[in-house]
């Protein structure tokens, strides 16, 4: 490539703690061009972070050791720099303005004290030299970009008060506010439903066209990357094993590794086949099989397909859902009187059926978290009947209400957040037990919580390890382990998988379905993905600004939706060149 924007020569980094030393990034060479996308593609602890990070210096420079190679970036006047060798406040000039980030966790790269709106403005304000009120402008133009809704209002909104979704458009507003040359994508959509996926995608497309703005493309979703990328850049372990254009790379992939990421995808696979897994591809390529066309062999125990737990509605009812509310007050008199409302549940009716796994889709801020979360009365409704096995939720109180949640658990969307960092796994899924006085001997507890560990897949003697020694998908495990220790009934998986790479999150669907065979609970999976919940579900319903807009069996509201909404959902599921 003559003249790149960024270049990457044989960059390698290693990581020193403790005087031990662990290799990130291993002799890495590739090149940005302007105008140009290039996705960088792998699992989890590949390296693509790693490799973005070192663009801006952003590594913790305490134990980081660059081993070798330059990262050469072209100034206004084409001549390249290396960032390698800038000076602190020489790579701040550079960082927000020529360069600009979107950061892979929305919910922590925010200031919790400063509203979304200031934040833009002081990025703004910092490069661009521009009165306050000039920057306020720019921000919630920025905001109407996005799509965010009511970008005046949200201009006063602190994080908080937002939507995982919502946050990571604000992070996206920021930072495209300077109109960088090159925009580092770290996850950009990971939070966002399909639809305003599609939105930031054609965003970052049209920057690209008409700024002539270079984008490094970090996802582990290959449907984007097939949408958006020029090129691709497959990584493993640090190390490119594979490299070039998109549909080359995607139709005839040449590393097992690379065939592995393209073949786990869900939306690949007829509704309950067991998903293939990367490593089995790895495994089979170690003994020198051909992988072209060969699905990896399901373990033992669950056949190849999950038979729907439930083929038609005779099944009898366990949760029962009658005309539910759930709205926060927005304003007040000043009497403390309500004078508006977000109606987050707005009249929401359906049943729940014994033993099926029932989808619920929607767009950011639809609802759904809200109504997952008001099902198990971790939010009290407005108005309305919950009744859970013949049972009426609300007026249960007490030692009653207590009893309950041991047979209705939630897998919270995001595992970290949701664990004690303080307590080991084993204290943290035990914990569940000890308050529940399954077992009064704490020989008894650790032996289950063991046991438990292996069922989702993890070594019992994980058991005295802290949540930050874990990868993403292995926190996953740990919190649908303790979600099941209690053996409940009535599980809600809230956007489990959502953050996961494709491999990761094709061995926990694979784990969910066999976990449900073998405690046989009835499920409500929640996520901003249909193709995800057209597989694992039996029913769909499809939420619209607080409603039902539409429900009926998986496979017809995949194949045959009947809402305009429902269609423009499918309709925005990334399939490239799938």
């Amino acid at each position: 490539m003559k003249n790149p924007l960024l270049q990457i020569n044989d960059l390698s980094i290693d990581f020193i703690v403790d005087r031990r030393r662990t290799p990130a990034v291993k002799n890495v060479s590739l090149e940005v061009g302007r105008g140009e996308i290039v996705a960088l593609v792998g699992e989890s602890g590949s390296g693509k972070s790693v490799t973005s990070l070192s663009i801006l210096q952003l590594l913790p420079r305490r134990i980081t050791s660059y081993e070798s190679g330059k990262i050469l970036f072209a100034t206004e006047g084409g001549i390249p720099v290396d960032l390698l060798k800038l000076t602190q406040h020489q790579i701040e000039k550079l960082r927000g303005n020529k360069i600009g980030m979107i950061f892979q966790e929305p919910m922590t790269s925010l200031n919790p004290v400063l509203t979304c709106g200031d934040q833009v403005m002081e990025a703004i304000q910092v490069h661009k030299r521009v009165p306050a009120a000039q920057a306020r402008k720019e921000t919630i133009e920025l905001f109407y970009k996005v799509e965010l809704p009511g970008p005046a209002a949200l201009f006063e909104r602190y994080p908080h008060q937002l939507s995982g979704g919502q946050k990571q458009r604000v992070m996206i507003a920021m930072a495209i506010c300077c109109k960088p040359s090159l925009l580092i994508c770290d996850e950009p959509t990971t939070a966002l439903d399909v639809t305003i996926q599609k939105t930031i995608l054609e965003l970052i497309r049209e920057l690209r066209r008409s700024e002539g703005m270079g984008v490094i493309f970090i996802t582990h979703d290959l449907g984007v990357v097939a949408e958006i990328a020029d090129r691709a850049v497959v990584l493993y372990q640090g190390r490119i094993v594979e490299a070039g254009g998109v549909p080359e790379i995607f139709r005839n992939p040449e590393h097992p590794y690379t065939k592995g990421l393209l073949s786990c995808r869900p939306v690949l696979h007829q509704k309950g086949e067991r998903l293939p897994v990367v490593s089995d591809f790895l495994k089979t390529a170690e003994a020198g099989e051909d992988l072209q066309n060969r699905a990896p062999t399901p373990p033992e125990g669950p056949n190849l397909k999950y038979p729907s737990m439930v083929t038609a509605m005779d099944k009898p009812v366990l949760l029962q859902v009658d005309r539910l509310n759930v709205w926060f007050p927005t304003r007040k008199s000043f009497l403390g009187r309500p004078l508006s409302y977000i109606k987050a549940v707005n009249d929401i009716s359906f049943e729940v059926y014994r033993g099926e796994t029932l989808g619920l889709v929607g767009e950011s801020g639809c609802g759904k978290t809200t109504l997952g979360r008001a099902l198990l009365h971790l939010i009290k409704p407005s108005s309305g009947k919950i009744t859970f096995n013949g049972r009426d939720l609300g007026s249960l109180r007490g030692d009653a209400l207590k009893s309950l949640r041991r047979d209705i658990q939630l897998v919270f969307q995001d595992p970290y957040s949701s664990l004690n960092a303080r307590l080991t796994i084993g204290s943290a899924i035990g914990e569940a037990l000890q308050v529940h006085k399954v077992e009064r001997s704490e020989k008894k507890r650790k032996e289950l919580v063991s046991e438990l560990l292996e069922r989702v897949q993890l070594q019992p003697d994980y058991y005295f390890r802290y949540p930050h020694e874990f990868s993403g998908g292995q926190r996953q495990r740990i919190v649908i382990a303790r979600a099941l220790a209690l053996n409940p009934s009535f599980v809600v998986f809230d956007e489990s998988v959502s953050a996961l790479d494709v491999s990761v999150q094709a061995q926990i669907l694979n784990l969910i379905n066999d976990l449900k065979k073998e405690f046989g609970f009835t499920a409500i999976f929640i996520s901003h993905d249909l193709s995800v919940v057209h597989y694992i579900s039996d029913r769909i319903l499809v939420m619209k600004q607080g409603r039902i807009e539409e429900s009926g069996k998986a496979e017809d509201i995949y194949s045959r939706p009947e809402k305009d909404y429902t269609r423009k959902l499918i309709a925005s599921i990334p399939k490239g060149i799938f």
